[in-house]
């Protein structure tokens, strides 16, 4: 049986989020790094009021954030600061919502004008996946209450969380490992060695490699060229002005991996990150079309 979930993907990703927030009856608990648009923090004022327990985790290094938090703050929304460890430069970078029995995972901020940006979430229902994002979310909301309650790993999990611990490492570099057959990424930053060296690594057993980079990010170009003298093919996408390539997934054969890691250091081992993974067919058929088309209008250098 395929597992509950979906793909969304760029200003779409809004209609979902909207929608939850809107129906949701029970909870509704946020955890986001940019939190500035005004129709989803008045969202979640209203849902406050119409009885369900809403809590919000946002990071305090983000202006927009700060102005959302002290609105729902004074609207009546419990609303709390991630605990940042300012001497690691870390950041909380997670992007998650969960609206009763659906949970919202990815990379995807709800700023100004994220919906601009080439971006995915995956939704879930599945109750494994949506009790352990639960608890996570449970152990920010400690942590930003000054009571830290950490969450188990769980090495058989889907959900992987960055600082605590190096779950999101491990996954991605098992999926490296694994991956026979195509190995498909679009990542915003890419700078981190272990990554660079296990996307060549692939490339030279074989594997269908691609990567997608965004031009915007002056970190990319060492990366890119690197990339490229190993052989790998690697594009630029084509983004246009104002806009990002935000995304970080990557399509191992017939496994997803997305979520709010960029392919980093920081990503991986520093900031507080959440990444999913999903063998979901039409999750993992939505991605490859995708994938296949933004490849093709990316020029080749």
């Amino acid at each position: 049986m395929a597992e509950p979930v979906r793909l969304w993907q760029d200003a779409s990703i809004f209609q979902l989020v909207g929608r939850l927030i809107a129906h949701a009856k029970q909870r509704v608990y946020v955890e986001m790094y940019e939190l500035g648009r005004g129709d989803l923090v008045r969202g979640l004022a209203g849902d406050r009021l119409g009885g369900a327990d809403v809590r919000v985790v946002t990071d305090p290094t983000v202006n927009a954030s700060r102005v959302s938090l002290d609105a729902l703050q004074r609207s009546g929304v419990a609303a709390r600061f991630y605990p940042v460890d300012d001497t690691a430069h870390q950041i909380d970078h997670v992007k998650l919502l969960i609206a009763d029995g659906v949970a919202v995972v990815g990379g995807m901020n709800w700023g100004t004008h994220s919906d601009r940006n080439h971006d995915y979430v995956l939704e879930t229902s599945d109750a494994v996946e949506v009790d352990r994002l639960v608890r996570i979310f449970e152990q920010d909301w400690s942590l930003a209450g000054g009571e830290p309650r950490l969450v188990p790993p769980d090495v058989a999990s889907r959900v992987a969380q960055t600082a605590p611990g190096e779950e999101i490492r491990r996954l991605l570099t098992a999926a490296f490992r694994a991956a026979r057959v195509r190995l498909w990424a679009e990542v915003y930053t890419l700078t981190d060695s272990d990554v660079l060296l296990a996307l060549a690594s692939a490339y030279q057993r074989g594997v269908d490699v691609k990567v997608l980079l965004d031009p915007s990010q002056p970190y990319n170009r060492r990366s890119y060229d690197g990339l490229r003298s190993a052989g790998v093919p690697v594009r630029w996408y084509p983004v246009p002005v104002g806009t990002l390539l935000h995304a970080k997934i990557g399509l191992f054969d017939a496994e997803l991996l997305l979520g709010s890691a960029n392919w980093t250091y920081s990503g991986l081992d520093v900031n507080h990150e959440l990444d999913i993974e999903t063998q979901d067919p039409q999750a993992v058929a939505a991605y490859g079309s995708r994938f296949s088309l933004d490849w093709a209008r990316s020029p080749a250098a």
